[in-house]
């Protein structure tokens, strides 16, 4: 179990670049509709092992609306080792002992649901929302009006999360869409 938890400034900046191979979280972020914070490696657990004292810092912390906190590991399955493995299970233990703090590790997501998600991010401006477009596409309207305007609000309402559909599954004239909110 750890001995100590160190908060301070994040051990590193995020950042991102063209052509980068992995994903900062920023995705994940804009989707997730609770989170009100999101810190960058914020802290560090130690704890004595067997032979020698072990650390890890988290790569993420995420405040929720409710108050409760979210702390994510980020790591592809295949390169997850026996180390690793002890290192995160130790965070999850840690977070169970805070009583409103929960775990989760994350693994690469599937390539058609972030194909999805690539698509829709190219909506998420909020000039895309065209409010009596919005509307009637919210309260279920079959024939809503010109596609040029109707179509970038319908994927601005799917990033936002006001609609929702099954990113597993590739987006196209068969795709179910939903509501995920109450309107009125």
């Amino acid at each position: 179990m750890p001995s100590a938890v160190r908060v301070g400034a994040p051990g590193t900046a995020v950042t991102s670049y063209r052509g980068q191979r992995h994903f900062t979280g920023w995705y994940w972020a804009a989707t997730t509709q609770s989170l009100v914070g999101l810190a960058s490696q914020p802290f560090r657990v130690t704890w004595q092992g067997e032979k020698r004292r072990i650390s890890h810092t988290p790569d993420y912390f995420v405040r929720l609306e409710d108050g409760s906190g979210l702390v994510v590991d980020v790591r592809p399955g295949d390169r997850v080792g026996p180390e690793d493995a002890v290192k995160f299970s130790v965070t999850e233990a840690m977070c169970q002992e805070m009583g409103c703090w929960s775990f989760a590790l994350v693994h690469e997501p599937d390539p058609v649901e972030m194909a999805n998600v690539r698509w829709l991010s190219g909506y998420r401006h909020p000039r895309n929302r065209v409010s009596d477009v919005a509307k009637r596409l919210m309260d279920g309207a079959e024939a809503v009006g010109d596609p040029l305007s109707v179509l970038p609000t319908l994927y601005h309402l799917l990033w936002c999360g006001d609609l929702r559909l099954d990113l597993a599954v590739s987006l196209g004239d068969g795709s179910m869409i939903g509501c995920a909110v109450s309107h009125g």
